[in-house]
């Protein structure tokens, strides 16, 4: 920590271009990888839907990933974990084969029907290119720290193209309320430069619009705060089932290539159960029917159950964009009992949902900003606070910090 007297014009100065030049390099080679990321991604995507037979293969696919991280991914299998981990700590590396690991096993799940994010990817690819920089510039303790923080920025910026809850993420995400501003500045020009160098390489991210936004009042607020819960709620629901199917398939299998093989017939099998696609991959055709018209209860339910199936077994891929998916259609699906907006409604899920399970309310509160306006900033930061309020003490990420804080006299 800097103390005060120390804070000199020169120092500020040495401080801001130094963090200028490494977090910027941070940015353009995060922002470079996910944008191959995402570019890969559509096109598997599109595959998959040419080719509905690829969903057999599931199985297999799920079991040569988890056979390629047991033999050489060690301690990336650890994901987001490992490099919140590394931050706390400083103890140990994020490996560099991280980044082309999660890059091929995110492919493959979504290739073969996974349901997964997209999140998880970004954020690890930029961990480890951002480790991979600080020991070529061999970088103190405090400032590995500094650019493994803003590798998390850089990646969840890039990849949604909300550069400045990007920054608040890679601050936020570390611990439950508590924020480091020594890494304000780098994250976000990390995120920023992530942001403008995605967008460079003609990336372009899927808009929603959240409707007609009505005027504040008592009623309208109620509406907001019960719905709220609700959303807090679910994200309670989609973190504990992931967590107890993890453990619950790890009892089962203690050779992990055989669990995914076996997480992929369940998938398998619940897609014929239920006679729909439809939740599989990222979701983001649910997503834009759920802002387009109310859905039914049962979606939002489906795909917390597809996507907990998942990665429970072993999969590679984030939580956030399905997170984002049900959010918004439990948002939808509510709308017709508090009698609201749809769009508006979904809107509000979309990022409380997150909230409750990622527990960054502020980064979450500033997504809402940056993707639907500012004209209903009081309605989503009700939302995002209630949801975080009302989610429990744990949330997606195992290795952030459950750090709690009490008023005293």
């Amino acid at each position: 920590m800097v103390e005060a007297r120390h804070l000199t014009p020169v120092y500020l100065l040495k401080f801001m271009l130094k963090w200028l030049l490494i977090a910027g390099s941070v940015g353009i080679l995060s922002g470079s990888a996910s944008a191959l990321f995402l570019t890969s991604l559509d096109w598997v995507t599109e595959t998959r839907y040419q080719h509905p037979w690829l969903l057999w293969l599931l199985p297999a696919g799920g079991a040569f990933i988890s056979y390629l991280y047991l033999k050489v991914g060690k301690d990336a299998g650890r994901g987001n974990n490992l490099i919140i981990e590394q931050i706390h700590s400083g103890e140990g590396a994020v490996p560099l084969r991280m980044a082309p690991l999660v890059l091929l096993g995110t492919l493959t799940t979504h290739l073969f029907g996974g349901s997964a994010g997209r999140e998880g990817t970004a954020v690890q690819m930029g961990g480890s290119l951002s480790e991979g920089l600080g020991k070529l510039l061999k970088l103190n303790r405090l400032d590995r720290k500094i650019i493994l923080m803003c590798g998390i920025s850089s990646g969840f910026g890039a990849v949604f193209g909300t550069p400045l809850a990007g920054t608040l993420f890679g601050l936020e995400v570390l611990a439950i309320g508590v924020i480091s501003y020594e890494a304000l500045l780098p994250c976000f020009i990390a995120s920023y430069v992530g942001h403008l160098v995605t967008t460079a390489w003609g990336i372009n991210h899927i808009h929603f619009t959240i409707g007609d936004i009505p005027p504040l009042g008592w009623l309208v607020v109620i509406k907001v705060v019960c719905a709220s819960v609700l959303f807090g709620l679910s994200a309670i629901l989609f973190t504990q089932l992931t967590r107890y199917l993890k453990q619950l398939f790890s009892k089962w299998f203690t050779n992990p290539v055989l669990k995914s093989a076996f997480g992929g017939l369940l998938v398998i099998a619940l897609v014929y159960a239920l006679g729909t696609r439809d939740y599989l991959g990222l979701g983001i055709p649910l997503m834009q029917q759920a802002f387009q018209e109310a859905v039914s209860p049962l979606v939002f339910l489906l795909k917390t159950l597809f996507t907990a199936l998942t990665l429970g077994t072993g999969f590679q891929g984030g939580e956030v964009t399905p997170l984002f998916v049900i959010g918004s259609t439990l948002g939808s699906a509510l709308a017709g009992l508090f009698q609201i907006s749809v769009p508006f409604l979904a809107a509000i899920g979309f990022i409380s949902v997150f909230s409750g399970a990622a527990k960054t309310p502020l980064a979450c509160f500033i997504m809402g900003i940056e993707l639907f306006g500012s004209e209903g900033a009081i309605y989503l930061f009700i939302g995002c606070m209630i949801a975080f309020l009302c989610s429990g003490h744990i949330g997606i990420y195992e290795a952030q910090k459950p750090i709690a804080y009490r008023i005293e006299n």
